[in-house]
């Protein structure tokens, strides 16, 4: 077949038209020659020649006009392909199909600008830059920016904390750093929260090295857990525990603040290691016991209840909810075995203030020196003093010491495992909010793959193994949840059994020292009832020494007056016998009742032995 004029020509403008004939393949070779030369994905320049509702044709200078269907404009869903190209666009596409089954060369320009954009996004990913981007779209579990592509950005690493609004981010530009890349996927995560991090880790550094013991700080409640609420100061949270929220008895911390509540709080302590704040809330209000204790000065006498009798003493109710303690030696002016000695619960007694210990929250009350001061004796039932008390005590001191060393150790212990539990809380909680991210990032691969998958792009198979994986990633997440808050319960156990711990350390400190001042009353008791029978026995002996010198006294008078009565009855009787009588002054028995008179130094000897 012959293609050309045969006769030369000459047209309007004085052309002359070359006359010549071409064969078919020299026509099909100029044709070929005037097109483009490419292959399915490669990227391709053109010229925007049609804007319809669905699709744009670009003329790539092929045999035809490619096709650019809307939904492959932009990374946008929904987008009117007039909002984002014109007819004249030069505009850069990527082959998706040379000639689909109606023979159309079908294009995409959000895939060429997605290709043109993972690379710079990788650079930035390697060197640690920030992207930025418009929030386009609120998907489950994050928000969709336009980075060039479409980067997710999980709900928890939107801010420092969890948004429940994100609709409010829509059409916002965010600034984020890429965390992790998939090419397989086609998946971009982001964070916005290492962004802010990094931008208040000079200023909580700079917060951290004001920040001293006792300072008083205006805040706002962040969040509220079952162990306490955290309080941010303005750049860094710190931690207000349960026990520290109020100074009544509260069972959760919902009871006393709501997030978001403004509150002054006073620093207890400031771990610069671990970044850590500790808060207190109660310590900012007025204490009502130091209020109601203003009424019982030192030195007062008042009458009082007696609520609880305990081996090292008894309480007494003062009034307004006051209690005070009756140490068991402030009883009576004797020695007291038992508090039940003195008084019984419910009976009213006098008592004299003699300490009020406004930091320990204690008052000490003396019953003896109430008595003494108002003229009044206790009397002490069943009061019997033993030589073996000061052994005993110094038994019961010796046994709290030990139970005091033990129960310090049994503390320290405490402290250790609760610090340890802390540590394992904290771990948890880290690998729940991966796994949570891990989820998330699922979730959005999930969604991506399902619309892939209507617009053919993977197949049904490559889309269902995504969904598994999110369900799978979202099933860990659940489990690390729930980790999480079992070690956080166990941490605030383990604190609550370490204060416990401390508290009963504190108490056997005390009974310890109250047995070792038990122990030296008694040693002097002991000695004071040694002292009152030795001079008891010695007054005996005295006594009876002087029984037996007057005896001895009375015996020697009696035998002289009944020697001279023999005397004078003799002569008497005989009187002309008188001569031969003179030998009776040696058979006079006078002299052997001479030794008489020796018992008088032995009754002496006896009574000084």
């Amino acid at each position: 077949m012959k293609w050309g004029p045969q006769v030369s020509d000459v047209d309007q403008s004085g052309t002359v038209i070359e006359q010549r004939e071409y064969t078919d393949e020299e026509m099909h070779a100029l044709i070929d020659g005037t097109m483009t030369d490419f292959d399915e994905g490669d990227l391709v320049s053109g010229t925007v020649v049609k804007v319809e509702r669905d699709e744009v044709l670009l003329d790539i200078g092929y045999k035809s006009e490619g096709v650019i269907p809307a939904r492959e404009l932009s990374i946008r869903k929904d987008a009117n392909p007039s909002d984002i190209v014109s007819v004249g666009d030069a505009v850069e596409a990527l082959v998706l199909q040379k000639e689909d089954k109606d023979g159309r060369l079908i294009l995409s320009k959000k895939r060429a600008e997605y290709e043109r954009a993972w690379s710079q996004i990788e650079e930035k990913f390697t060197s640690g830059e920030n992207v930025e981007g418009e929030v386009i779209e609120v998907v489950k579990g994050g928000l969709i920016l336009d980075i060039g592509l479409r980067g997710f950005l999980p709900a928890s690493l939107v801010d420092l904390r969890r948004v429940k609004d994100l609709a409010a981010y829509t059409g916002t530009r965010l600034e984020a750093r890429v965390i992790e890349m998939d090419r397989n996927r086609n998946n971009v995560v982001l964070s916005r929260r290492v962004v802010l991090e990094e931008g208040r880790k000079y200023e909580r550094a700079e917060i951290l090295g004001k920040l001293q013991k006792g300072m008083i700080l205006p805040g706002s409640v962040s969040s509220i857990v079952d162990f306490g609420a955290f309080v941010d100061l303005g750049g860094i949270d710190g931690l207000v525990h349960i026990s520290e929220l109020s100074w009544s008895h509260v069972n959760h911390p919902s009871e006393v603040v709501k997030v978001g509540d403004p509150v002054n709080v006073q620093v207890l302590d400031v771990d610069m290691g671990r970044e850590r704040i500790s808060l207190g809330l109660k310590q900012t209000q007025e204490d009502p016991w130091k209020q109601l204790v203003q009424n019982f000065p030192v030195s007062s006498i008042i009458e009082g209840k007696v609520t609880k009798l305990v081996p090292f003493g008894v309480f007494v109710e003062l009034g307004d909810g006051i209690e005070g303690l009756v140490h068991i030696s402030e009883m009576a002016k004797g020695h007291v075995e038992t508090p039940d000695q003195v008084t019984q619960v419910g009976q009213v007694v006098h008592v004299k203030v003699m300490d009020v210990d406004l930091e320990r929250r204690r008052i000490s009350l003396s019953m003896r020196a109430a008595a003494e001061t108002l003229g009044i004796e206790i009397e002490i039932i069943g009061a019997e003093i033993l030589e073996d008390e000061a052994d005993e005590a110094e038994v019961i001191a010796y046994i709290a010491d030990g139970v005091a060393d033990e129960a310090d150790a049994e503390a320290f212990v405490a402290d250790e495992i609760a610090a340890e539990t802390e540590l394992v809380a904290e771990v948890a909680v880290e690998i729940a909010l991966e796994a949570e991210l891990d989820a998330e990032v699922a979730e959005a691969i999930a969604e991506v793959a399902i619309e892939a998958a209507e617009a053919g792009e993977i197949t049904g198979d490559e889309a269902a193994e995504a969904v598994a994986e999110a369900i799978e990633a979202e099933i860990v997440a659940e489990e690390a949840a729930e980790i999480a808050v079992e070690a956080v319960v166990i941490a605030a156990i383990a604190e609550e059994e370490a204060t416990e711990a401390d508290a009963v350390a504190d108490i056997v400190d005390t009974i310890a020292d109250e047995a070792e001042i038990e122990a030296v009353v008694a040693e002097i008791v002991a000695e004071e009832a040694a002292v009152e029978v030795v001079e008891d026995i010695i007054a005996e002996a005295e006594l009876e020494a002087v029984e037996v010198i007057v005896e001895a006294v009375e015996a020697e008078i009696e035998d002289e007056i009944a020697a001279e009565a023999d005397a004078d009855a003799e002569p008497a009787a005989k009187p002309k016998a008188k001569p031969a009588a003179k030998p009776k002054p040696a058979a006079k028995p006078k002299p052997a009742a001479k030794p008489k008179a020796t018992a008088k130094p032995k009754a002496a000897a006896d009574a000084e032995e």
